[in-house]
């Protein structure tokens, strides 16, 4: 087993803003503090948005459908999204970042990184990453916690260390002992699909996947193996990116069983919601829609529309998944086993192009 760390000079903070459309919430209407309250539209089609800290003693978690939510909490406080709104504290939180380094990467609304190798108005960057927490909370009025380490890969994880309004400093010599009793679920990237493959190789944790060699990762993964490789020896040397650009985003869902075309409309709005909320937490506007099938007998299938105006609202991206599910060119005679939304073409609010007109 090879557990060949290279260490560099790099300091990366990540800040993740605890619990944050809730958090907003409950410090705009203080009835709502110390109760479990979830930002989330009050119908039973509808997804969790975010949850308060309150709300997931209970088990409640973003992205779980309302039904179980409410099962798992009965007092749920429901209040729906004010998008706009945490738009323009994410801006105020990203201001405050501006102050410390001009390399941030927002990954979404409520978390980022920071490269501040160049030190700047603080001798370390663990008094940084402190410093950004007591103006987040002095100017802001809610709380963040921080991760701080030498890559993105060990700053991302170690803010979660000790959350909520906590911080975690893995110094680069610490770094293989910190990640090697970690679960594979904690690297970014992998998923119960490859977390399913890892284990019937009976690999749980980040030390158990240094025993695999690059070769055969990347057998198991794809191009993907090579960088878990690294991965698992704390080497990481992506860099932070101002202007990282993304290009499409997307939702799905299998069915436990295959359903006839006639009846996935039904699917459509709780998918609807949560590309939407995800859509809005990364601060994007995206012009199309697309729609993705799996037959039962595992043909993929996609339809897609590109408007000439940004999509406005959920309703309007309802509409469009709609319009795009009754096209006739799509089997009929079949079950599908699956169905996903996506969004593409993200644009500047104020840019336009000779597409489609949506509404």
């Amino acid at each position: 087993m090879s557990a060949i760390y290279e260490p560099n000079n790099r300091k990366i903070l990540h800040i993740d803003m605890d619990a944050f459309y809730a958090s907003v919430e409950q410090r705009d209407n203080p009835e709502l503090i110390d109760k479990p309250v979830i930002v989330a539209w009050p119908n039973e089609r509808s997804v969790v948005c975010a949850a308060s800290y309150e709300a997931r003693k209970f088990g409640v978690r973003s992205a779980m459908s309302v039904v179980k939510a409410t099962k798992l909490c009965q007092n749920l406080i429901f209040i729906p999204p004010h998008f706009e709104k945490y738009r323009l504290v994410s801006s105020q939180i990203k201001n405050i970042f501006g102050r410390y380094t001009e390399k941030i990467e927002p990954l979404s609304l409520d978390e980022a990184y920071l490269d501040v190798t160049d030190l700047r108005r603080a001798k370390s960057a663990t008094e940084i990453a402190e410093n950004i927490r007591k103006d987040i909370y002095s100017e802001i009025k809610l709380t963040a916690s921080a991760g701080v380490g030498p890559s993105k890969f060990i700053a991302k994880i170690a803010s979660d260390w000790n959350k909520p309004n906590g911080i975690c400093v893995v110094k680069p010599q610490d770094v293989i002992s910190f990640i090697t009793p970690l679960n594979i679920r904690k690297i970014p990237g992998v998923g119960p699909v490859t977390e399913k493959k890892l284990q019937t190789l009976k690999i749980e944790t980040v030390g158990d996947l240094r025993y695999l060699p690059e070769s055969q990762l990347i057998a198991i993964c794809g191009k993907f193996g090579s960088r878990l490789f690294q991965l698992a020896r704390g080497n990481d040397q992506s860099p932070v990116r101002n202007n990282r650009l993304r290009k499409s985003i997307s939702v799905e869902t299998t069915f436990e069983q295959d359903k006839p075309l006639s009846t996935l409309g039904k699917s459509l709005e709780p998918l609807c919601e949560k590309l939407w909320a995800l859509m809005i937490s990364k601060n994007l506007n995206a012009k199309t829609v697309s729609l993705k099938f799996k037959t039962s007998d595992f043909q993929a299938l996609t339809r897609s529309r590109t408007f000439q105006e940004l999509i406005p609202s959920l309703d309007a991206l309802l509409i469009a998944a709609s319009l795009l599910l009754q096209d006739n060119t799509l089997p009929h005679n079949r079950n599908y086993r699956l169905v996903g939304i996506g969004l593409s073409s993200f644009e500047n609010p104020n840019d336009s192009s000779p597409q489609q007109k949506l509404l």
